[in-house]
């Protein structure tokens, strides 16, 4: 209540300002009323006895709006906003719309601050109304994008969001290519759904044109050639990632592999798993090279790479690997121990997250492209280091 009481202090001294200015015949038409003085008081007395609603309409009606106090206006909307209250923030802003002498510009500050109530409110319809209206504003384009976005993305209309994406590239200058390449993977996805994979290919191709860079639509492009049978494009575009973002690696790293093994030489597998070595650091890259290594030179070279991997790279999951492998050669002596220590490991890396979002910090065990707390799109990764990959 205090803070809605400070915001409306400036209203009581602005209407005593304006009191002091009219003559003629608006001190007739006032001398009629309560003087300003009284009105004030009177919301005052309201709002000291939490009776928010009356000081609400005193203040409103002790207010005239023009250029000087639409300000206030839309200052006192967007605290009862803020509050949770939206239906009296909703009541502010239309009535600030229905005033006649509201010019141009004061009217697309109201337009855009009821269409955030009725955003706030859930009333994604009549908020999706008033933001394509002000899409014809110079001064509200961007933001009336953006919240459009918010809306289509909610409602997983993934072409809308495309054009729209398209259009705040145009008005605000901002590359928008990485959002547009989710949306098409979006649209990849739902075609995957439905069982129509020559679709998923082309918009997967789409994401890569608007975003070169996009890993989502690399796996979406590999994924589609395995299931095609396409194992040379499929390493093609596994491949890719190292060079887009080498921490996704570990997502793809079993498929690539096994894409590999059976699209290329030997010699090639074997050049490549001699690159990891040296280059990447993530245990389920280690993990995959070491199971490969095992299948092509044997179970004691595939333990000295793993040996020399982890003491180079300490993490629990190799620990917990390397533990699981002493554990099926001890003896019937020692394995109880080792059980009850790969028992402790399993335990703890089952609490341990493994993607993290770098915008707000959520960790979580699935991979999100967009973060399920702020929203933000590629911002959630693999978690590199001791506790993660």
């Amino acid at each position: 209540m205090w803070e809605l009481l400070w915001l409306l202090l400036p209203v009581a001294a602005a209407s005593g300002w304006w009191a002091g200015r009219r003559h003629g015949r608006r001190q007739a038409e006032r001398s009629q009323r309560h003087p300003s003085g009284a009105e004030y008081v009177r919301g005052l007395n309201y709002l000291l006895n939490e009776q928010q609603d009356e000081a609400l309409e005193v203040f409103i009606r002790l207010v005239e709006v023009d250029s000087e106090t639409i300000e206030t206006h839309l200052a006192l909307g967007s605290l009862f906003r803020r509050r949770g209250e939206v239906d009296r923030a909703i009541r502010i802003h239309q009535n600030l719309i229905a005033r006649p002498n509201l010019d141009e510009g004061n009217r697309g500050f109201a337009l855009l601050e009821l269409a955030r109530d009725y955003m706030k409110a859930g009333v994604l319809d009549r908020a999706e109304g008033l933001f394509t209206e002000l899409l014809g504003s110079r001064t509200h384009q961007v933001e009336a994008c953006r919240q459009l976005l918010v809306i289509y993305e909610r409602e997983s209309e993934w072409e809308r969001a495309i054009e729209t994406a398209r259009r705040l590239q145009r008005c605000s200058g901002q590359d928008q290519g990485y959002l547009i390449a989710h949306y098409h993977c979006e649209l990849a996805d739902q075609a995957r759904r439905r069982s129509d994979p020559g679709a998923a290919r082309q918009c997967a191709a789409r994401a890569l044109a608007a975003d070169p860079n996009s890993v989502r639509a690399s796996i979406l492009e590999g994924d589609l050639a395995l299931e095609a049978g396409r194992d040379r494009r499929a390493v093609r575009a596994f491949r890719r990632i190292e060079s887009q973002d080498p921490a996704f690696l570990p997502e793809v790293i079993d498929r690539l592999l096994d894409a590999m093994s059976r699209a290329e030489h030997p010699s090639v597998l074997k050049g490549y798993i001699d690159q990891l070595r040296g280059r990447y650091n993530g245990f389920t890259v280690i993990r995959a090279a070491t199971r490969v290594i095992r299948e092509h030179e044997g179970e004691e070279a595939a333990r000295a790479f793993f040996r020399e991997q982890v003491a180079q790279r300490p993490s629990l999951r190799g620990l917990r690997d390397w533990v699981a492998a002493e554990t099926e050669r001890a003896s019937e002596r020692t394995r109880p121990s080792a059980e009850i220590v790969l028992g402790m490991l399993d335990q703890l890396l089952e609490s341990k997250p493994i993607y993290q979002c770098h915008q707000c910090g959520h960790q979580g065990r699935i991979l999100h492209w967009q973060c399920p707390s702020c929203r933000q799109w590629n911002a959630v990764k693999p978690i590199i280091g001791i506790e993660g990959e």
